[in-house]
């Protein structure tokens, strides 16, 4: 299993190295969140039609809290995030081509599954696998990569 995160993280940085070789051009993009401003790490970063969006996790911007509720809720909040990044950029979730989604536990696969599949109708290309612990005390984190 450890292998297949390696082959899956040097694909995508191929497969972003060679996009970058056609357009020639990335772009580092800063949070639309005041409270990411100082992140250690973009938001969003474009290359030719692609944007690689950083992971995102259920805390409410707002608050600087993960949402309380269980897995549907965090995984609805996950999405919520996902989409005002999206959006910021001029895109919505139907321009997702790629999710790789890390779940705390996964016993909750299919919880998380019910709330996903009515976001993400036109079926993305997805990994999904299991941490023992995510950053903020997170039960799920999800970063996508979009095409413009």
């Amino acid at each position: 299993m450890k292998y297949s995160h390696v082959f899956l993280s040097l694909f995508c940085i191929v497969f972003f190295l060679s996009c970058n070789k056609a357009k020639g051009k990335i772009i580092f993009h800063k949070s639309h969140e005041t409270s990411r401003a100082n992140a250690p790490f973009s938001d969003a970063v474009e290359t030719g039609d692609l944007l690689f969006l950083t992971g995102q996790i259920g805390k409410d911007h707002k608050t600087g809290a993960i949402v309380e509720g269980g897995i549907e809720v965090e995984t609805k909040q996950v999405i919520k995030n996902i989409q005002e990044v999206l959006m910021y950029h001029g895109l919505s979730l139907d321009h997702v081509v790629k999710c790789t989604v890390i779940l705390k536990d996964i016993n909750d696969f299919k919880a998380f599954n019910s709330v996903y599949t009515t976001h993400f109708t036109k079926k993305p290309a997805r990994t999904t696998f299991a941490a023992a612990d995510l950053a903020g005390g997170a039960s799920i984190e999800i970063d996508v990569i979009a095409a413009k």
